[in-house]
């Protein structure tokens, strides 16, 4: 069926009459809508389309990091012990990682655009919540289901992105969700800091939680209007005809059917998969590799670019002011290095970036740890600024986009589901470990302790030599049974 990629792409048409307006594809098979999707570029509004996906990765971060710039009121206001605190940031993470793990699977079953409106939902709802919480049982409670949202919107966002974009273009796409969570983390600077300078200051917290309420309804409406089914989720799931509207709607291009016969039953062949595919064969060791990378860059980040709100009134001294502005610079190199990241890894591969990244991360938490708490300005803020960077490039992005663009459409979701899962462990003893070691040991000597993590992931990553960017994983997928060993053309380890 594979054999000639050339007679794959030659299964349908495409032709312009003198007088049409839109161009006219032909297709006999969703075959032919995937080589589309695969080989053409969404062109009029297709930026803006992954920029609404991206909201919700906006939402996410924006949720996350609210809460870390008021830690310190949060600790006054609920009389927290470091350990309380630690449970509170890391019940976010324990839903997340359900959110992930039951999200993957139910994305795949029940397609893209669906997700997207639940777990929007769901993120209003605990937003409003959590700043309305009037103890820390209930913080705890909508913490908890916002990160089930988190965990949820996650796997859907990555998938859709890759589905949406073709071959060429795939990894960069859903890479650019790096510097979208950064935009995010400064951007809750510039929404609090405002907040901040009218005098609110002893719900300052609220406000921050609340406001993500809003950032949550705005995309969810702006994904009603301008987002429709993933043409890849609908060749695969759903009949002919109507994943023929979908490449319509998505390309504003006609589309003609030429149905083959023997469509239908080779579409109800990919329903029923198992979980355990994705630890089998040709996709093992890419799972595995794509859980380290996201688990490791999740504990590093959540142990450090997390409390960066706290770290920084350590460097420029106590203040509500000084922990927001710390926020908002820090972070601006994470924005850098995602963009970086991303045009990076077209070029040499997420893999290398990944390597180079866990590189500059390590590089800048043992020099940090080799110092003490007395120690400069400069000396201790340029290697943070670093480990932002050098985790935006590398390993905070590949992680997930690795598993995104490892598997095809049936397995999309409980892969980037898995690594969503193996991200939230990650986190969970980040957010814990990390206050917990910074009130026992202080600074330096907890980003030393922290450093174990890069210097981990570095060296799976040597070891394990899988590369997707650039291959047609549709079509690999077809080549063998899923739970056959790998084949050749592919080298893994």
């Amino acid at each position: 069926m594979l054999g000639d990629q050339g007679n794959q792409r030659g299964a349908f048409k495409l032709c312009k009459g003198v007088n049409e307006m839109r161009e006219k594809l032909v297709i006999r098979s969703t075959e032919d809508v995937i080589n589309y999707v695969n080989n053409n570029p969404v062109k009029k509004g297709g930026l803006l389309v992954i920029l609404v996906a991206l909201g919700g990765i906006f939402v996410d971060a924006y949720d996350m990091v609210s809460l870390g710039i008021g830690t310190g009121q949060l600790k006054e206001e609920f009389d927290l012990s470091p350990s309380e605190l630690g449970f509170l940031t890391s019940i976010l993470a324990v839903g997340a990682f359900l959110g992930g793990i039951i999200g993957g699977y139910f994305t795949d079953r029940f397609g893209r655009k669906k997700m997207f409106t639940l777990d929007l939902v769901l993120l209003i709802f605990a937003a409003l919540g959590a700043a309305l919480a009037p103890n820390y049982f209930w913080l705890v409670i909508f913490r908890f289901l916002m990160g089930i949202g988190i965990g949820l919107d996650i796997p859907v966002a990555l998938s859709f992105i890759a589905e949406y974009s073709n071959t060429k273009k795939k990894g960069r796409n859903v890479n650019m969700w790096q510097p979208m969570w950064y935009v995010a983390t400064v951007g809750t600077g510039l929404v609090v800091l405002p907040i901040f300078l009218l005098g609110v200051e002893e719900n300052l917290w609220r406000w921050a939680v609340g406001l993500g309420a809003l950032f949550a309804l705005i995309v969810l409406i702006l994904r009603f209007i301008l987002m429709s089914e993933s043409p890849l989720w609908a060749a695969k799931n759903l009949p002919l005809e109507e994943a023929a509207k979908v490449l319509e709607k998505t390309y504003k291009i006609s589309v003609v059917i030429e149905k083959d016969p023997n469509e239908a039953k080779k579409q109800k062949l990919n329903h029923k998969i198992p979980y355990s595919v994705i630890f089998k064969g040709r996709y093992k060791m890419r799972t595995i590799l794509a859980g380290i990378i996201s688990g490791t860059q999740s504990m590093q980040y959540f142990a450090v670019g997390f409390y960066i709100p706290t770290i920084s009134l350590y460097l420029l001294g106590e203040g509500m002011i000084n922990s927001i502005t710390g926020t908002i610079l820090f972070n601006i190199f994470g924005i850098l290095g995602g963009f970086a990241g991303a045009y990076a890894s077209v070029k040499f591969g997420l893999r290398k970036v990944a390597i180079w990244g866990y590189m500059l991360v390590a590089a800048s938490l043992l020099i940090i740890g080799i110092a003490n708490d007395e120690s400069s300005f400069i000396w201790s803020s340029v290697p943070l600024a670093l480990f932002i960077f050098g985790h935006s490039f590398g390993p905070g992005a590949q992680g997930k986009t690795m598993a995104t663009i490892s598997y095809p459409t049936e397995l999309r979701g409980l892969g980037t589901g898995f690594a969503e899962g193996a991200s939230r462990i990650g986190s969970m003893l980040g957010f814990f470990l990390f206050p917990v070691s910074l009130a026992a040991f202080g600074l330096a000597k907890t980003f030393l302790f922290f450093s174990i993590v890069p210097i981990f992931g570095l060296i799976c990553t040597l070891i394990i030599k899988w590369e997707p960017n650039g291959i047609d994983i549709e079509h690999e997928s077809e080549s063998a049974k899923y739970d056959v060993p790998n084949s050749a053309r592919i080298t893994e380890v």
